[in-house]
C-alpha cells in the first residue's frame, strides 16, 4: 500500500471543499510563527492552479508586489491556513492560468463575472426564510355596525387589505 494513502486512511483527514475556483480572487489568512510569537498574515491575489485531491490538494496564488509577481502555494488542509476569503468571481475559460506570468498591467486582470440581478436576488432568498405562514381566516361577525376589515396574518403582521376597508360616512 502507498505511505501517502496509508496515513490518510490512518488519521482520516478532514475534507475541506473548494469554494474558489481558477479565477477567483481570495484572500488567504495563515498563521506565522516568529520565534516565540505567532501572527496572522493576509496573502491576497488571484487563484491560477488547484491541483491534487483529498489530502495533498494544493493551490496556488499570485499577487503583484511593487512590480513583481508573487506566487505562493499553499496546501488546502494546512492547520496553518485561518480562513480563505473570497473576494471576486473571476470570469476565466482555463483551469490553469500560467499566461498571467508573462503579462503585465492591464492585460494581467481577470474580468470579473457578473450575475444578473435576478440570480442574485435567488441566490440572497435561498438563505432567507421561504415562503410566509399563512393563518386560518377568522368569520367576519356582521352584526356590529362598525365596518369590518378582513386581514391576514403573515409572520406576526397583521395587514388590512385595501378592498374591505371603509370609511363610515355620517349622513345629513
Amino acid at each position: 500500500m502507498d505511505a501517502i494513502k496509508y496515513i490518510q486512511s490512518k488519521e482520516q483527514i478532514s475534507t475541506k471543499i473548494a469554494d474558489f475556483i481558477s479565477g477567483d480572487n481570495i484572500s488567504v489568512n495563515y498563521k506565522i510563527v516568529e520565534g516565540g510569537k505567532t501572527r496572522i498574515q493576509t496573502f491576497k491575489g488571484d487563484v491560477i492552479k488547484i491541483q491534487g485531491k483529498d489530502g495533498t490538494q494544493t493551490f496556488t496564488v499570485r499577487k503583484i508586489s511593487d512590480g513583481l509577481g508573487v506566487e505562493r502555494t499553499f496546501p488546502l488542509l494546512s492547520p496553518n491556513i485561518e480562513s480563505i476569503v473570497l473576494n471576486k468571481k473571476g470570469k476565466t475559460r482555463r483551469a490553469k492560468l500560467f499566461y498571467l506570468r508573462k503579462r503585465s498591467g492591464k492585460s494581467a486582470r481577470i474580468k470579473e463575472k457578473r450575475f444578473k440581478e435576478e440570480e442574485e436576488e435567488i441566490i440572497k432568498n435561498k438563505s432567507s426564510v421561504s415562503e410566509p405562514k399563512l393563518e386560518k381566516e377568522e368569520p367576519i361577525n356582521t352584526s356590529t355596525s362598525e365596518p369590518q376589515i378582513e386581514t391576514q396574518a403573515i409572520e406576526n403582521q397583521t395587514i388590512p387589505t385595501a378592498e374591505d376597508q371603509t370609511i363610515p360616512t355620517s349622513s345629513n
